[in-house]
């Protein structure tokens, strides 16, 4: 059935069309795997891909994968939680498990894991197109990030051939702002605690948001123009290419 949601929900569900169309991130493709951590960003990213599938798209079957382990940088969230919330989306949920431990964790290797683990269990059900949750101001967090520690001006491609694995990434939330999806999140029920990983609470990637909120105070638009100018430049980088 349709969701009901009105306002913000069908804000959020244009801006996803959007993504969708201006980067042609489902043409062609009649299997998407969403990688579900749970929290407020990979949960949007669910329903919004639930509800667009067959509306003004072609209809394409989702999966929804979930790494779970002693450790997540994603929401501490239970996993009858999730199968519910599958369950009412008629998504199967496939599950895997991070081998992650305290005296090793780092965030690379840990990411590197999961995405592993992510499109392996995607192509064991014939996808090879896998949607992740990253947002507006994740892109803008990643370009400065990438500009401060490697004088490179980048971001997070809004969609991804990863040739190693044999999968497209693509990130249907690109045009969205956090704070927008926090709202939603929370209209929605199913806003929770956010990452429970100690490296992740002191990492770059958080010490670059607080940053972010600093250089915010003088002008209110920077995560905005800076993720919009990242994707301006990849556009140009790949029309030259």
């Amino acid at each position: 059935m349709y969701p009901s949601w009105t306002g913000l929900g069908k804000r959020l569900e244009s801006a996803t069309r959007k993504a969708l169309f201006d980067y042609q991130m489902v043409e062609g493709v009649s299997k998407v795997a969403i990688a579900l951590s749970g929290g407020k960003d990979s949960m949007t990213l669910l329903l919004m891909l639930k509800a667009i599938s067959g509306r003004g798209f072609p209809p394409f079957k989702l999966y929804a994968i979930h790494v779970g382990g002693e450790f997540s940088c994603g929401a501490s969230v239970n996993l009858d939680y999730l199968q519910r919330h599958c369950d009412q989306l008629e998504v199967p949920l496939l599950l895997r498990e991070s081998t992650q431990k305290l005296a090793t964790l780092e965030c690379y290797s840990c990411s590197r894991e999961r995405r592993t683990l992510i499109f392996e269990a995607a192509k064991e059900v014939g996808c090879e197109t896998v949607a992740f949750g990253h947002h507006r101001d994740d892109n803008a967090e990643t370009i400065l990030m990438n500009l401060l520690h490697k004088a490179e001006f980048a971001g997070n491609l809004p969609k991804l051939r990863m040739h190693d694995y044999g999968v497209t990434i693509i990130r249907p939330l690109i045009y969205m702002g956090e704070r927008d999806i926090r709202t939603f999140a929370e209209q929605q029920g199913f806003m929770r605690i956010t990452c429970r990983c100690p490296v992740g609470q002191v990492s770059m990637r958080s010490k670059v948001e607080v940053l972010l909120e600093e250089i915010e105070r003088v002008y209110p638009n920077a995560r905005e123009n800076i993720a919009k100018a990242g994707l301006l430049y990849g556009s140009r980088k790949a029309e030259k290419n």
